[in-house]
């Protein structure tokens, strides 16, 4: 056996191994935020259990405009939403799962047409992607509960975290303060 034969052989057998490997490492990759609670339902690292429904539950359970906007990642015409002109205080919470997500504190009127915030109620009860839709990359803004879109963030927003997150009102559920 020369040298040449014999390295050869022992990278095509490593590279064989590594790609076998793959497929568990990416799958351990993109389910390590979530863990198995004792009744083998999936909670994320922030503690926050998982509401998972079929497509057909969610179409049962949510409007038209719901679905649209909350599972296929839809946007509500500006100004449409009772929400926006919405002064009262209170929770906003997602109209899917009833996650607080926002707090009046923290809502501000943006002139867009969609209820704003500068910041959620809690970090971890929103989840942020990458959307690089309608040509334009944004990030979307996902309730951390049961993934329901729930609008975009933008850094335009007012102090202290000059955030805009500009949601559409219905994915959201008010819960005023008694």
């Amino acid at each position: 056996m020369n040298r040449r034969y014999f390295l050869f052989s022992s990278f095509t057998l490593g590279s064989f191994a590594a790609l076998a490997r793959l497929p568990s490492a990416v799958a351990l990759a993109l389910h390590a935020d979530r863990l198995e609670d004792a009744q083998g339902d999936s909670v994320n690292a922030k503690g926050i259990k998982k509401v998972i429904k079929t497509d057909a539950e969610w179409k049962q359970l949510l409007t038209p405009d719901q679905y649209y906007v909350m599972r296929q990642k839809g946007t509500e015409a500006p100004y449409s939403s009772p929400l926006n002109d919405n002064h009262e205080k209170g929770t906003f919470e997602c109209a899917a799962c009833s996650l607080p997500l926002f707090s009046s504190a923290t809502k501000f009127d943006s002139g867009t047409g969609w209820p704003s915030f500068w910041a959620p109620i809690k970090r971890e009860n929103v989840r942020e992607e990458v959307d690089n839709s309608l040509s334009m990359t944004r990030t979307e803004v996902l309730c951390a509960r049961c993934d329901a879109h729930s609008g975009h963030v933008f850094d335009d927003g007012p102090r202290p975290t000059g955030l805009r997150y500009c949601m559409n009102g219905v994915a959201l559920k008010f819960v005023k303060k008694v």
